[in-house]
């Protein structure tokens, strides 16, 4: 036998290099079979010295006094010859050689890696043949064929009673399957399980064990019967000689080398094995799909994989569950190796509308995932405070269905202790496809379309053996037919010729000789009972031997077309599947993959974020700095370094990506949730270590996205005034190194940038109070190497000093205060844009104060101030009104030395476009106002109540 014969690719010992060595131990562990059979071997005398030789000095040496032989290399080449590398020579003391010393002892010249290899070899491929693997034309092991054949052999057929399956064990031990009663039970056992095969063989009745791990009961106690679908799929044509019948283990009766099988049952009910040197893993499916995918290649034999896959998407297995994408499938089906992920399938169900607690009900599970081990992998966690968010788990399944129940913390997000479910336990597993099976007496790696075809070949043979089978019967039966039909129209004659006749033998000389019979239609002729002599049984033949020649005229037209007997297997196989046909049971969704990442265990909460002058930033809950009043001193936002300052203070939400804007014109990108959360009065991470800054580049803005949508813009606006506006979709993908972002003159720095759509406004401010406001579409689309086009015309010692957006949903609410202001000069309607200076004062000033111009325009003045005040920054408010009419949002505050205070924009006063305003926040020692970031209603109702969802913020 060849060594390659175990591996259809490379050699068994070179794919497997500790091959020898295990051929060893296995020699070690079997040798005693050697040392007590009483058929001589290669090995016979070796039997008497197993105490004295080292690779077999494990062994108890027999109780019978022996005579010691000692062992001895041959080191010569005189003495070796060809064969004395690694020869073994035994020598009784006196130092007589074999069988003619005084001991009768015989020499043994081997090959010791030799004979190791060769009776590892035998023992692979004995149980690679006769246990491990199933045949890819009936997709059975040998024990499931067996018991199969035993039953039917028994009758236990789909409308029989039920037997014990102690009286099935035991015929199947007795007749066909030579190995433990256990093994043969626990196949029995998985043929009934729904749970284990997609379209369970075996009909139990009784304990038959659970999906919880659960043992069936003995098989004393069960009982069982075949079913329906296995008597049509597997057994029917059994007896018309479509398969070969082997002799059994003692040679005693004849058991089937393979089951006429009318569909591809390998594929229907999957198949797991493990063998020597190599495994099987094959997932179930449908039946109706198989059906449909075995006729799309019966029509067209040419058929890519891509076009069966329409008719056969994927697995459904018998616990149902989701599979994540189709890349492990098309790769398994390509090639017969690929990792199908599969999850659970789960619902979110709501247990208390007011304080929002929900559970997570776990309806299906993987296949072959343990329910009873699952439940207590996730009550394990929950213990070890490893998974957060659970309060309860419980088991609720029962014969309707399954049921689990994990009762989550008021707050928690099912999203997140759903995926960690997934991350952590058995909830998501993966199944790895290794579709090897039995071809031409072989193991063989096998792709979807290889296994149909083969299986495909195999039913023509079935097919045309059996039509064979029928066609020897009916010409058989015609012969017998036309001689009765003879005889019964001369039935004088030869009732004449049968009474002169002295003996049985004369009788039929004589009717073969007088009428040109053969022998069996003259023994037919004598065997007609008399009854059948009338005018109406003679039509009765003449019917029969029309009926019999147009079956003989069918059968040799069907032998002689291959398409009439692929269309004769469709037809059958169709059959199968309008009476067995079920639904679907595994979901598939089309993703790239089950794979979690980080994004996914992490709650989209809102986060704040604080950047300081020299690249310092940290991430902290938005419910850090409380609503303070008007006018106070505020808070501390932290400890900073040296003659460090704010620079910006945010909000967004963890699942966000973050674009960060050097003054250079160039952008990085990272998720919100890698920055560290720490506390308030930490000093915070530099970004140089999240981000992969240049030598003195600085970070002048910051953007959360939460989706790069293309109808999105960002729009730049540089220290000297220059702006564009740039599609956001050029920077959904940002390499590590950063890319550019607009192309700056020598002197110039890109300071802010804004988020907006066409139907938007820009609002741009300078140091000295002027304002313009304009469309957004009137600023060109450019790319992002571009510089953009002049914003502002700025007097002389005047510069850029802040924008903002205002968004298409004030759009109307602007119109209308435009109208209001045309009749009504005076009306203090919102919205408003509200100023903030250097000084820590403020004020509002209705938009409707100011009228829309183009760019490259002085602007008119929004806030005049004195000679040491300029302005710090400036918004659009009157997004969300409350009950009484005013603005219902927050302005975060931030000094140069790191004091945060947090205001009600409804406290700050609305005046006209020349007046003063009011204290903001005091800064008799904190410097002057750093930056400011606006926080809409939403988030501050969040501060005061965490579990309810934050609705998106306006940063600054």
């Amino acid at each position: 036998m060849k060594l390659h014969t175990l591996n259809p690719q490379t050699s068994f010992v070179q794919s497997n290099p500790m091959a020898f060595s295990t051929g060893i131990r296995l020699l070690r562990c079997y040798h005693h079979r050697f040392t007590f059979t009483a058929i001589p071997s290669r090995f016979s005398g070796l039997r008497k010295a197993s105490s004295e030789l080292r690779f077999l000095s494990s062994v108890t040496p027999p109780r019978k006094q022996v005579r010691p032989v000692s062992a001895r290399r041959k080191v010569t080449e005189e003495e070796v010859g060809d064969e004395g590398n690694g020869s073994v020579i035994l020598r009784d003391r006196d130092g007589n050689e074999g069988g003619g010393g005084g001991g009768g002892e015989r020499i043994v010249h081997t090959e010791l890696h030799k004979e190791a290899t060769e009776a590892y070899m035998s023992y692979a491929m004995s149980v690679l043949l006769g246990r491990a693997l199933p045949d890819v034309r009936d997709g059975l092991k040998p024990v499931h064929r067996r018991i199969l054949y035993a039953m039917h052999e028994l009758g236990l057929s789909s409308k029989k009673p039920y037997k014990k399956c102690a009286r099935v064990v035991g015929e199947v031990l007795g007749k066909f399957h030579p190995h433990g009663d256990n093994a043969v039970y626990d196949s029995l056992v998985r043929m009934a399980q729904d749970f284990s095969l997609r379209s369970p063989l075996i009909r139990g009745h009784g304990n038959f064990g659970s999906i919880d791990a659960d043992p069936p009961a003995a098989m004393r106690y069960t009982e069982c019967r075949l079913e329906a679908l296995t008597e049509a799929m597997l057994l029917a044509d059994l007896e018309q000689n479509t398969v070969d019948f082997v002799p059994n283990f003692d040679n005693s009766q004849k058991e089937p080398s393979l089951l006429p099988a009318r569909i591809p049952n390998l594929l229907l009910n999957g198949a797991s094995g493990i063998a020597v040197g190599m495994a099987t893993n094959i997932p179930p499916h449908n039946l109706g799909e198989l059906v449909d995918a075995l006729s799309a290649l019966i029509h067209n034999p040419e058929a890519t994989l891509q076009e069966l896959l329409e008719y056969m998407p994927g697995p459904d297995f018998p616990t149902g569950g989701i599979i994540m994408g189709n890349i492990g499938i098309l790769e398994a089906y390509r090639t017969g190796r690929g990792r199908v992920v599969i999850r659970g399938k789960t619902d979110i169900e709501l247990l208390d509308a007011k304080t929002k607690r929900s559970a997570i009900i776990i309806q299906e599970i993987p296949y072959q995932t343990n329910k009873a081990s699952l439940v207590e992998k996730i009550a394990d966690l929950v213990e070890n405070k490893t998974l957060e968010g659970v309060s309860d788990i419980r088991d609720e399944s029962d014969r309707s269905g399954m049921r689990v129940v994990i009762e989550l913390k008021r707050g928690s997000d099912p999203a997140i202790v759903l995926n960690n479910l997934y991350r952590l336990t058995a909830l998501q597993s993966s199944f790895s496809c290794n579709m090897v099976g039995i071809l031409n007496g072989q193991p063989k790696l096998m792709g979807l379309k290889e296994l149909l075809q083969a299986f495909l070949d195999f039913r023509c043979s079935v097919v045309e053996r059996r039509a064979k089978y029928k066609l020897s019967q009916a010409q058989e039966r015609n012969h017998i037919v036309e001689g009765i039909i003879i005889g019964l129209d001369n039935l004088d004659e030869v009732i004449n010729t049968i009474r002169k006749a002295s003996s049985h033998a004369l009788a039929t000389a004589n009717l073969r000789k007088e009428f040109e019979l053969t022998e069996k239609q003259a023994e037919a002729i004598l065997d007609i009972s008399l009854r059948r002599l009338t005018a109406l049984e003679r039509n009765k033949f003449v019917d029969e031997g029309k009926s019999l020649r147009a079956q003989i005229s069918k059968l040799e037209e069907l032998l002689s077309s291959k398409k009439q007997i692929l269309q004769l297997i469709e037809e059958e196989a169709l059959e199968i599947k309008d009476k067995y046909f079920t639904p679907r049971r595994s979901q598939l969704e089309d993703t790239d993959s089950g794979d979690l990442e980080d994004i996914d265990v992490i709650p989209n909460e809102e986060m704040l974020l604080a950047i300081s002058e020299k690249g310092y930033v940290k991430r902290m809950k938005p419910d850090t700095f409380n609503l303070q009043n008007r006018g106070t001193i505020g808070k501390s936002v932290g400890k900073l370094r040296v003659n460090d300052a704010m620079s910006d203070f945010l909000v967004c939400r963890a699942h966000d990506k973050v674009l960060y804007f050097s003054d250079k014109g160039t952008v990085y990108s990272s998720p919100a949730y890698k920055i560290p959360e720490c506390s308030r009065t930490a000093a915070g991470t530099p970004l140089i270590q999240i981000l992969s800054l240049s030598d003195g580049e600085r970070i002048t803005s910051i953007i959360p996205v939460s989706e790069f949508a293309g109808d999105q813009y960002l729009v730049m606006l540089t220290v000297n005034g220059y702006i564009k506006k740039v599609s956001l979709n050029y920077f959904a993908s940002i390499r590590s190194t950063g890319i550019i972002a607009i192309q700056l003159v020598p002197g110039d720095e890109l300071k802010w940038v804004k988020c907006c759509s066409n139907n938007d406004f820009v609002a741009m401010a300078s140091l000295n109070g002027m304002v313009i406001l304009t469309p957004c579409a009137n600023i060109r689309a450019l790319g992002r190497n571009t510089r953009g086009s002049v914003a502002m015309r700025l007097k002389d010692g005047d510069k850029v000093a802040s924008m903002d957006i205002i968004p298409d949903a004030l759009q109307k609410e602007l119109d209308m205060t435009l109208a209001v202001h045309q009749r009504n000069s005076r009306s203090m309607n919102g919205p408003w844009l509200l100023f903030v200076s250097e000084s820590g004062y403020g004020k509002r000033v209705p938009v409707s104060r100011f009228r829309t111009s183009p760019l490259n325009r002085v602007g008119l003045i929004g806030y005049k101030f004195s000679s040491e005040d300029c302005l710090a920054a400036v918004f659009v408010v009157g997004f969300s009104f409350g009950e009484d009419g005013e603005s219902d949002e927050q302005v975060v505050l931030v000094s140069q030395s790191g004091t945060v205070n947090r205001i009600k924009v409804r406290d700050i006063s609305i005046q006209s476009r020349y007046a003063r305003g009011v204290i903001l926040m005091r800064l008799e020692h904190a410097g002057k106002i750093q930056s400011a970031s606006l926080i809409s209603a939403a988030d501050a109702d969040s501060d005061s109540d965490p579990e309810v969802e934050d609705a998106a913020a306006v940063e600054a």
